[in-house]
């Protein structure tokens, strides 16, 4: 008897020892993944012990004490729903006019698209969502194609449609030594793309520059897509925050619309009414009729089905809600421009600033810059340096989110021989004082300052 249960035991033993052995290496070569340039800026402000510490890299409005703004428009509509019954019958319905307002907001209360019906759209978990469901849909009907994307861009534009395995390609946007737009190289790289390419293009607030086209600019972009046949896909994350007003801020869209073009167009809510947290998004896809418009929406829906089966309902009803309601939708303009307002005072403020500080370099590219980002030009080591010697946090690309905070900063007889030494004190010290200033006031050596710009 004892003979049977020491084989039986050993048995056992054998076979967990066995599928230990099987087991092991699963995922032994999974490595660490690459770090999120916008994530791991904030990963790294919170392991950061000063108390002078300041995070300009989160892509999102702040009050004066670096709190996210919840909008009046958005709490009234709260109240408004909170009675409501979201049943599974009205799950549809809700979407379907979340959609359709969308449509509205970009192409235009009386565009002939949506009165004909010409369009596709579904909800999205917000513009990520929307451009990696574009994407996936992009991959489906053209396998061999590719995306050409801004050279700068926002950086999870190049990850999104990698991981839809779709080859990406950049095209030349930005000039880091006029600080503005490369309208000729632009142009050159849309003229020798092959016909019929896909781009992505930013309708308003380009993400990361602030630099935008002007009307007449996209006028002949419009031009020289229709010539080449190109397909243009608008992310736009950011309408209203540019200018101040919806319209003018959907202009680029409406001129493509004008010019005949078939487009696509993401649109996301995070920024302008503050719903990060919500996930609040639409991708639409304008089409040549309304039976073409039909079998694209079934499409994507099929890709959203296998992806997370279907959106959430209340931030979409949110939305709708602001969107139908005149009052409200008035009530959110006003904090819109409010806002875009507020960010052109804090853009003066920060170059009268740095201009005061008698620093050599020209800062008026603060004031052309548009939206929520300033685009500095900093060098990835001065944004290393700043993050280093002085609790300065932004993104690589020196994109720095314009806000105002307060804060208390060390003595100037600390930093300036590291700065001096550096040979990069003309940009680094002017633009490291302007971000803790003014009012500035020297007392024992240390500068206490309130900071009134970004």
């Amino acid at each position: 008897m004892w003979s049977r249960r020491l084989n039986r035991f050993k048995c056992l033993s054998t076979s967990v020892a066995t599928n230990v052995k099987n087991n092991m290496g699963w995922w032994d070569h999974v490595l660490l993944a690459p770090k999120d340039p916008i994530t791991s800026v904030t990963e790294a402000f919170l392991s950061d012990q000063s108390p002078f510490k300041l995070n300009l890299g989160v892509g999102a409005y702040r009050d004066d004490k670096g709190k996210p703004v919840i909008l009046e428009c958005v709490r009234r509509a709260a109240e408004k729903i909170s009675c409501c019954e979201i049943l599974e019958s009205t799950k549809a319905t809700t979407k379907s006019k979340f959609v359709q307002d969308c449509v509205k907001l970009a192409y235009g209360n009386h565009s002939n698209v949506v009165g004909e019906g010409r369009f596709a759209g579904v909800p999205a978990l917000s513009g990520t969502g929307a451009c990696r469901l574009f994407a996936e849909f992009q991959k489906r009907f053209y396998p061999d194609s590719q995306m050409f994307l801004p050279m700068p861009t926002w950086s999870n534009h190049h990850d999104i449609w990698r991981d839809s395995q779709v080859c990406t390609r950049t095209y030349r946007y930005y000039d880091p030594n006029s600080k503005g737009l490369q309208f000729q190289a632009l142009m050159n790289d849309i003229k020798n793309a092959p016909g019929r390419s896909f781009f992505l293009l930013h309708p308003c607030a380009h993400n990361p520059t602030g630099v935008d086209p002007n009307y007449e600019q996209w006028k002949e972009i419009s031009h020289i897509f229709k010539i080449k046949n190109h397909f243009p896909f608008f992310d736009m994350a950011y309408q209203g925050i540019a200018s101040g007003d919806l319209e003018r801020d959907a202009t680029a869209i409406r001129i493509f619309l004008e010019d005949g073009h078939l487009l696509g167009c993401a649109q996301s809510f995070s920024k302008s009414m503050g719903l990060y947290g919500h996930r609040v998004g639409c991708v639409s896809i304008v089409s040549r009729d309304e039976k073409q418009a039909t079998a694209i929406k079934s499409q994507l829906q099929q890709i959203v089905r296998a992806m997370y089966s279907s959106s959430p309902v209340h931030g979409p009803l949110l939305v709708s809600t602001i969107l139908n309601d005149a009052d409200l939708k008035a009530l959110w303009e006003e904090e819109v421009k409010f806002m875009v307002d507020r960010l052109i005072r804090m853009r003066i403020t920060l170059r009268r600033t740095l201009e005061e500080l008698n620093s050599s370099a020209s800062w008026e590219h603060i004031t052309k810059q548009v939206g929520m980002f300033y685009f500095s030009g900093l060098s990835p080591e001065e944004v290393h340096q700043l993050q280093r010697d002085f609790h300065i946090y932004m993104t690589i690309d020196g994109r720095i989110r314009v806000r105002r905070n307060g804060c208390k900063i060390g003595s100037l007889r600390e930093y300036l021989p590291h700065l001096v030494s550096k040979q990069n004190w003309r940009v680094i010290f002017p633009l490291h004082v302007a971000l803790r200033t003014p009012p500035r006031l020297i007392k024992n050596e240390e500068v206490y300052v309130s900071i009134c710009s970004i």
